[in-house]
C-alpha cells in the first residue's frame, strides 16, 4: 500500500514540477477572466470512445465600453464558443475550441482557436479526491484578446460528498505572444460549490478570479473577481446544461454576464446486442 502511495505522489509531483518549469521559462501575462469560456472544470475526463459537443454562449449585459490594450469593449457583446472534446483513453482526452464574437458596431467575427489535452489520475490509484491536469494553448485575434498566443495550465481538484460537490481549479495563464503583457504568469483561481437539490438539479455558486502576476499580485481594484449563481443538469448520460448569472465584484470585472453551456454526448463505441 505504501509503495502505491509513493508511486502516486511521485507521478503527481513530476507533472507539477513540469508545469512550474514551463511557468518559469515562459514569461508573459495572461488574459484576465474572459467571456469566451466561463466554466469550472470537473476532474473526470471524457469517456473513451465518446465525444461531447458543447456550445458556450455568454452575453455581457454590462461590460467595458472603452478599447483597452487594443481589445474591443465587451459591453453588449455575445461570445459563442464551440467546444468538441473526445475521450482517447480511460484517462486522457483532447478538446478543441472555436471562439466567435458579436459586438455591436463591429459585427460577427471568428476570433480564434485553442487546443486542450487533459490527463486524469486513474480511479484505481484510490486517492481521496478527483485529480486531473489540463493544458490549453491557442490563438485569438489581437482585437479580441490582449494575448494573441497563450498557454493555460489548469490543475483540477474535486470531491463529491453525497449531494454536495466542490471543485477547485488553481489556474495559471501565460502569454506566449503579446504586445502588452510581458510579465510573469498570472494566477486565476476558479471554484465551484454545488448542491443536488433534486436528482437532476444542482444549484450553487461559481467563482472566477484573476489576481495578476504570481510574483506581484495586482491591487485589489485591478484584480478580476466574479461570482456566478449557477444551475446544472445532473445525472443525464446524453445532455449537459449549465446556466449562470455572474456579477463582477471589482471595477476591473464586467458587472453582469449571463452564461449558458449546452452539450450533447455521442458514443462512438456502442456495444452490439
Amino acid at each position: 500500500m505504501q509503495k502505491n502511495v509513493n508511486h502516486i505522489i511521485i507521478r503527481f509531483l513530476t507533472m507539477w514540477y513540469i508545469c512550474i518549469f514551463i511557468l518559469i521559462i515562459c514569461p508573459g501575462r495572461s488574459l484576465a477572466q474572459n467571456n469566451y469560456e466561463i466554466q469550472v472544470y470537473a476532474s473526470q475526463t471524457q469517456t473513451k470512445g465518446s465525444t461531447m459537443f458543447e456550445l458556450h454562449s455568454n452575453y455581457t449585459f454590462k461590460g467595458s465600453t472603452q478599447i483597452v490594450n487594443g481589445v474591443l469593449p465587451s459591453n453588449h457583446s455575445l461570445h459563442e464558443t464551440v467546444e468538441i472534446t473526445t475521450g482517447i483513453t480511460a484517462v486522457f482526452e483532447t478538446g478543441v475550441y472555436l471562439f466567435t464574437n458579436y459586438t455591436p458596431g463591429y459585427g460577427y467575427q471568428i476570433v480564434g482557436m485553442h487546443l486542450r489535452p487533459r490527463v486524469m489520475v486513474p480511479a484505481d490509484w484510490e486517492i481521496p479526491v478527483g485529480l486531473s491536469l489540463s493544458m490549453e494553448i491557442g490563438y485569438q485575434k489581437p482585437a479580441y484578446a490582449d494575448n494573441e498566443w497563450s498557454l493555460e495550465i489548469r490543475p483540477i481538484i474535486d470531491k463529491q460528498w453525497d449531494r454536495f460537490y466542490a471543485s477547485l481549479n488553481p489556474t495559471f495563464g501565460i502569454a506566449l505572444q503579446s504586445n502588452y503583457n510581458n510579465s510573469v504568469p498570472t494566477f486565476a483561481p476558479n471554484v465551484k460549490l454545488s448542491y443536488a437539490v433534486w436528482k437532476n438539479t444542482g444549484l450553487g455558486i461559481e467563482y472566477y478570479g484573476d489576481l495578476g502576476p504570481v510574483t506581484n499580485f495586482d491591487q485589489g481594484t485591478q484584480q478580476n473577481h466574479a461570482l456566478f449563481i449557477a444551475y446544472d443538469l445532473l445525472n443525464n448520460a446524453r445532455w449537459e446544461l449549465n446556466i449562470g448569472a455572474g456579477f463582477g465584484l471589482t471595477p476591473a470585472t464586467d458587472p453582469f454576464v449571463f452564461k449558458l453551456i449546452m452539450g450533447r454526448k455521442i458514443k462512438w463505441n456502442k456495444s452490439k446486442n
